[in-house]
């Protein structure tokens, strides 16, 4: 008989109460422990993509996870990622593999055909680990949703799971979200919650002493920890909440230092390509909307798109088209990544409606013409950076067939000596096919010395992976000390480290 691992499962109130986070440190704190640790997440809906080594598509939030848990990534981490690309249509990833596009109504239909794969994947999860810590989605406590759930309570059951309740103080109600959550949940699934977490608090946690305490006398529940807000992780929002409103994400580094916008499409998709930037020292990023936005910037960046047509006619509809012709004339540099290198060209046609449909005209600054295809390309990469260096490795995620129809040079040669991207005749205008090409430090530095934002500080180009392997191991000294990690093993039946 298969050995079954141990689990335990986090859950929040709503979307982006800092649950991926948890997970990460938590996979950390128990693999340095010494058990062989595992993420998972049956459903989760994003835009950050990550391919897998199998060549699966698959959440780039459960990648992480994997990484801070130090085993490789693989799609049944995740068996079902839904990318969106309207209020209620979402892209359905099935097992690393693109399904099609689906209305809510119809995916939920499809509940019954789906749960397999979630019962089949968490299994294989479970063979390779000691313990799996598992991720919900949203709130556990969704009437309408109950009865369909892939993600929360039924996982849980599936699991033998112990369920931690998380909420977030940083927004403001998390006692109030709490024991109303609690309040909802069928007698059944709230016999699974074994304790409640506070996250994201900034202050003397002192503080919420008789808090606390009327807390779990009302949700009938104990506390098992307050955890501080924690600045500085180097690991990005994944959450797609956290594209809401104007002020995502704030400016990174100070007015002074050179800086890098990055356009805010949208339907912006792996925007996980520009935490190397952020963390990088002497370099102010910032996230535009608009025209204006744009002015003084030594590099633009047009990102990747769910809908590049539907965006496009947005940037044209904003005159950032115009703003970023006239960016190049003055001498800056634009760089366009997956979605933003369709946009750099002369068309963008979508003749099987794989997106809005139709055709565009881009902004022709390379001579360029992209045909989308119902196909996807889901790849990881070994590439070097032209002219000369260095090596880097990156992945591919796009639906489409780009042409040049000119005498371009290529952004980087792959490990199989093709080419790949495109370098306008003046060197201003740059595109690449290629998703955490900027996570070399080295890679990142010649991306910024050629645009002329090189940080003024003399500081050494870090690897952005080194940087978050030090941000799990933080994440994860910091909830040792704000969790009841005790309680946490007892839940789990383990009584000591192995």
């Amino acid at each position: 008989m298969t050995r079954s691992a141990r689990a335990i499962m986090l859950q929040g109130t709503s979307s982006h109460v800092g649950k991926t986070i948890l997970v990460a440190g938590l996979c950390r704190l128990l693999a340095q422990d010494g058990f062989r640790v595992a993420p998972f997440k049956s459903q989760n809906m994003s835009l950050n993509a990550h391919v897998a080594p199998d060549g699966g598509e698959m959440g780039w939030a459960q990648a992480m996870q994997a990484e801070a848990a130090g085993v490789p990534a693989r799609v049944e981490m995740n068996p079902i990622l839904l990318k969106p690309r309207a209020d209620a249509v979402s892209q359905v990833v099935l097992l690393g593999k693109a399904m099609r596009d689906m209305p809510a109504r119809e995916y939920y239909r499809e509940a019954a055909r789906l749960w397999p794969a979630v019962r089949s994947s968490y299994a294989a999860v479970a063979r390779e680990a000691d313990v799996v810590v598992i991720e919900g989605a949203g709130s556990p406590a969704e009437p309408n949703l109950m009865r369909r759930d892939l993600a929360n309570m039924r996982v849980a059951a599936m699991a033998k799971a112990p369920v931690l309740l998380v909420g977030d103080i940083d927004r403001g109600g998390v006692f109030a979200s709490l024991v109303g959550t609690m309040a909802i949940l069928e007698p059944l699934h709230r016999r699974r919650v074994a304790g409640l977490v506070i996250n994201k608090f900034r202050g003397d946690a002192r503080l919420l002493a008789s808090a606390l305490r009327d807390l779990e006398r009302r949700a009938h529940r104990p506390v098992l920890g307050v955890v501080p807000y924690i600045h500085d992780l180097s690991l990005p929002e994944e959450d797609s909440v956290a594209l809401d409103g104007p002020s995502f994400p704030p400016a990174s580094g100070p007015s002074s230092a050179p800086t890098v916008a990055i356009v805010k499409l949208p339907h912006i998709a792996n925007f996980t390509d520009f935490a190397p930037l952020e963390s990088e020292q002497g370099v102010r990023v910032v996230y535009a909307g608009s025209s204006r936005d744009l002015a003084g910037a030594a590099l633009v960046v047009l990102p990747g798109s769910k809908d590049t047509i539907a965006d496009l006619r947005w940037l044209k509809s904003r005159g950032i088209d115009e703003a970023l012709v006239a960016h190049v004339r003055r001498g800056g540099a634009l760089l366009g990544i997956c979605g933003g290198y369709q946009m750099l060209g002369r068309m963008v046609e979508d003749p099987h409606g794989v997106e809005s449909g139709g055709a565009e005209a881009g902004l022709a600054l390379l001579p360029l013409r992209t045909t989308l295809e119902p196909a996807k390309v889901t790849q990881r990469v070994k590439a070097r950076l032209l002219p000369d260096g260095p090596d880097f490795e990156a992945y591919e995620i796009h639906a489409g067939t780009t042409r040049v129809e000119g005498d371009l040079a290529p952004f980087c040669v792959r490990g199989d000596g093709a080419s790949e991207g495109a370098v306008s005749a003046d060197g201003r205008v740059r595109g690449t096919y290629l998703h955490g090409l900027l996570e070399e430090g080295l890679v990142r530095r010649r991306v910024l010395e050629w645009a002329g934002a090189r940080p003024a500080a003399a500081t050494a180009a870090r690897d952005h992976r080194a940087l978050r392997e030090a941000g799990y191991d933080r994440l994860a000294h910091t909830l040792r000390e704000a969790l009841d990690i005790g309680a946490v093993y007892r839940l789990l039946g383990l009584s000591s480290v192995s």
